[in-house]
């Protein structure tokens, strides 16, 4: 089954030589195993399928070598990083780069138009199914299924009985993983129905391969991907309870630390809808409500994130905070469409696999198109003596995945071992399914020796709208960690694989008009759909007040290393005594410790900028920075992420002791300036934009107030104070506009007097504590809040009885006593912006379960 590239040497001849030796060293080891086929290897870049299109492929990567697949690969990693794709193994605190591989696996029109049918058939027959085991169960009563092979398993819900989505669809979002077996048919490996993720990860990786590979991407013809959203979106809406009109959608996300968040926030982007966690959504006359800085708005479709067990406490798992108290009465009800429907975990039971043939006959008069690995349950007793006797040879896991044993392939127990796995399959038989081993086929990957084969998953993706089941071209390619592993999944390290889908111009066509036209939609457009969440808000306020910290900071380090490098070791003269006072100006602005005596500055001013444990300092402004970031990552532009990824490489690679501060302090206030940028120019003014920038005007007013207040506070030399005046102003900006306004003289004097003039009165300086005030009541209309106005008023009324002359003249305390006063003030707006619009739920009590209160059984 192998094609013959044009190349007579180099990397595609070398890959077909470890395809081919991998394909012997596993026959051989399995040549005496009977119906074991994980010798046998289909290659996706060698086979006959797209012989064409894979030979502009090979070609490609011939005159590419393997240095230029190298390099690809890295920048693969860099555009990677630059959007912040990640994925959260269970049980770590970091989120991990997203593994992707540049080079795609392709499939012909062809066959992609016979998979789609078979993978249309069995979301017609999961559908079905599904409708059946929560409504008559005539699969049960008739003997098609036996009742232990359902109830067993934890994705059946009993409370979710009599729930149905209006419309002719169930399952309204379905997704199969398969593989191909030895003869390269794709068979199904399982159903992923519970709440499919990973669309969103495999529009991420087209848009990364596009930018890697543009050559072959421009010159091959492909199926994109943007109609399948198009289509997601008009199933949402067919989903919808039938008495609303415009529904309000809402993807409900375990939050930022869930292992596929990233996929949530992209997908939430990609439909235009809000990402809500369980704290955002109330219950209240038999609805959902999702609360906002205005008056809460009901959800009319939530696109559940969250296994069904987890998303009520009432109902389902007591001791769950993701869930919505009363959803499960609330869907039963029909006052909220939930998708997937509670209870469609059911369907990813390997328990059920023997049956499917036989229920899709009953259920849809067909057999099936797409084969099944061959997969035994041990709760049929045939079916168990059956597996008994080739446990070594077969894949063993729980039909539940919620339970803590994993997939084991017995072939790679001992026999004590493997009777061990006996004795606990035969006490609870039902709870166990083995599955043969499919064989799998391999695709390459880039490594520092050349092209590797992995073996390969293809995760599909559907929706059922009304008029049928539509699906994502190719969907999201997975490979093995290494060449030798048949675990393919991102928990073990898996690497992500584009899909190509050849197409000619008129399934282009089919594809767009499959979408509804967007005229015809009845799109909520009122303000309030606009308001965000109470989590939302806070996040997004802290955004803009990170940002302008980290800002700040780094300005001031700046100039406090230049002082540093000019005046230290000058014991007394007025340099000294200049770089002193700004030292302790970094020192309360953030507060760390100054350095003490005359200990040289340079490991503060190195704590100052790399930190990331010592809250204050630059590193740890930008962690918590991204941190907030992350949490509302679907309200945020792919050229804000790059910004920050790019700021997160500056204060967070590795420096050596002797290596200046400058060069590090000049890249973080590059991307800190090109962020508040962004904000400025590319920002639309709702309340997004007001949030962020409400937190960045209160930093930046603390900022220079407590700045202020050290630059002044001594009474000094008129050398000394003239330097300190200067420091102070490069550290605000506004340094070259003293300057002019000095030679112009069209300024005061007095240096502290013209600096002070600029800082706090005035009204066209950017960085003076008027602009902000004024920007700040601004900012007030756009989220409707007199009270906060009034407040931004009665600091303008008190900033408005300060003279700068006077200040500067002979008034220094009087400065020092009004910084005080107007820092109590800024604080005090902060904590009412808070009170007002931040004020979290109570984290919810835990209920006991059913069982547990004895109500029913």
């Amino acid at each position: 089954m192998t094609a013959q590239p044009q190349a007579n040497s180099g990397v595609l001849s070398r890959y077909r030589e470890r395809v081919e030796r991998s394909t012997e060293e596993h026959s051989g080891q399995h040549a005496g195993d009977s119906g074991d086929h994980r010798g046998i290897c289909v290659d996706e870049w060698l086979s006959d399928a797209g012989t064409e299109q894979h030979q502009q492929l090979t070609d490609i990567v011939e005159s590419i070598g393997i240095g230029g697949l190298l390099a690809r690969k890295a920048a693969t990693a860099r555009h990677i990083k630059e959007d912040g794709l990640t994925y959260t193994v269970s049980g770590e605190d970091r989120a991990r780069p997203w593994q992707l591989d540049p080079l795609p696996v392709v499939l012909s029109d062809d066959e992609w138009a016979r998979l789609e049918r078979g993978l249309t058939q069995r979301a017609m027959l999961l559908d079905a199914l599904l409708g059946d085991l929560y409504g008559e169960r005539r699969m049960i009563s008739e003997g098609v299924i036996p009742a232990a092979a359902v109830v067993g398993h934890d994705g059946f819900l009993p409370t979710a009985d009599g729930i149905r989505l209006p419309g002719d669809r169930q399952l309204v979002m379905t997704s199969v993983d398969l593989a191909r077996d030895a003869s390269g048919t794709w068979t199904v490996l399982a159903d992923r129905n519970q709440a499919p993720s990973g669309a969103g990860y495999a529009m991420a990786d087209r848009r990364i391969v596009a930018r890697t590979m543009p050559r072959l991407y421009r010159n091959t013809a492909l199926a994109r991907l943007r109609g399948f959203f198009d289509q997601m979106s008009d199933a949402l809406l067919d989903a919808a309870p039938v008495a609303v009109d415009q529904p309000n959608i809402a993807l409900l996300s375990p939050g930022p630390a869930s292992e596929t968040a990233f996929d949530q926030a992209f997908l939430a982007s990609l439909l235009g809808l809000p990402v809500v966690q369980a704290e955002d959504l109330t219950m209240r006359d038999g609805r959902v409500w999702r609360q906002t800085t205005h008056k809460p708005q009901h959800v009319d479709v939530l696109v559940r994130r969250v296994d069904a067990a987890w998303s009520d406490p009432l109902d389902l798992r007591g001791d769950s905070r993701l869930g919505v108290t009363g959803l499960t009465e609330a869907a039963r009800r029909g006052m909220i469409s939930v998708v997937n429907p509670l209870g469609s975990g059911v369907l990813e039971n390997p328990a059920l696999v023997p049956f499917l043939p036989q229920a899709a006959k009953r259920l849809l008069g067909e057999d099936l198109l797409l084969p099944d690995a061959r997969t035994w349950w041990f709760g049929d007793r045939e079916q168990r003596a059956e597996a008994m006797d080739r446990l070594d040879e077969l894949v063993i896991k729980p039909i539940s995945r919620g339970e803590a044993d994993p997939a084991t392939h017995g072939w790679e127990l001992s026999s004590s071992e493997l009777d061990d796995l006996r004795v606990q399959i035969e006490a609870e038989p039902w709870k166990w399914a083995a599955q043969e081993q499919v064989a799998m086929s391999t695709a390459p990957v880039i490594a520092a020796e050349g092209l590797e084969p992995r073996r390969l998953v293809l995760r599909t993706f559907g929706v059922g709208a009304n008029d049928g089941y539509r699906f994502l071209p190719g969907g999201l390619g997975r490979v093995a960690a290494n060449s030798t592993s048949w675990n393919v999944s991102n928990s073990h390290g898996g690497i992500a694989k584009d899909v190509w889908v050849l197409a000619p111009t008129e399934f282009e066509v089919a594809m767009a008009e499959r979408g509804r036209h967007r005229d015809t939609l009845k799109l909520t457009v009122e303000p309030d759909s606009m308001s965000l969440a109470p989590r939302v808000a806070d996040d997004l306020f802290w955004i803009g007040r990170y940002a302008e910290r980290a800002e700040s900071t780094a300005r001031l380090a700046t100039v406090v290393d230049d002082l540093v490098a000019d005046h230290h070791g000058r014991s007394g003269s007025p340099g000294q005594v200049a770089m002193r006072e700004m030292v302790q100006a970094l020192s309360q602005v953030t507060g760390v410790a100054a350095p003490q005596g005359d200990s040289h500055p340079s490991e503060f001013l190195r704590t100052i900028v790399f930190a990331e444990n010592t809250p204050g300092t630059i590193a740890y402004t930008v962690s918590n920075l991204s941190r907030a970031a992350y949490a509302v990552r679907e309200l945020l532009s792919p050229d804000t992420w790059l910004i920050l990824s790019r700021l997160q490489s500056a204060i967070n690679r590795p420096v050596d002791d002797d290596e200046p501060l400058p060069g590090v302090l000049a890249q973080v206030l590059e991307c800190l300036v090109g962020l508040a940028g962004l904000a400025s120019e590319n920002t639309v003014r709702d309340e997004v934009w007001a949030f962020m920038d409400l937190g960045r005007r209160v930093e930046r007013s603390l900022q220079v107030s407590t700045l202020l207040r050290v630059a002044i506070g001594t009474e000094r030399s008129p050398v000394a104070d003239g330097q300190i005046t200067e420091a102070t102003l490069r550290a605000c900006d506004s340094v070259i506009t003293y300057r002019r306004r000095l030679a112009s003289g069209t300024g005061p004097a007095s240096p502290v007097a013209g600096m002070l003039q600029l800082l706090l009165r005035d009204p066209i300086n950017p960085r003076s504590l008027e602009f902000q005030f004024k920007r700040i009541t601004g900012i007030t209309q756009v989220i409707e809040d007199e009270g906060v106005r009034v407040a931004v008023d009665a600091l303008t009324k008190r900033l408005e009885a300060v003279s700068p002359e006077d200040l500067g003249m002979n008034e220094r305390s009087r400065l020092v006593d009004f910084s005080v006063e107007l820092t109590s003030l800024l604080r005090d707006l902060s904590d009412q912006v808070s009170h007002r619009y931040f004020v979290r739920p109570e984290p919810p009590r835990r209920v006991n379960t059913i069982h547990e209160v004895g109500v029913r059984q």
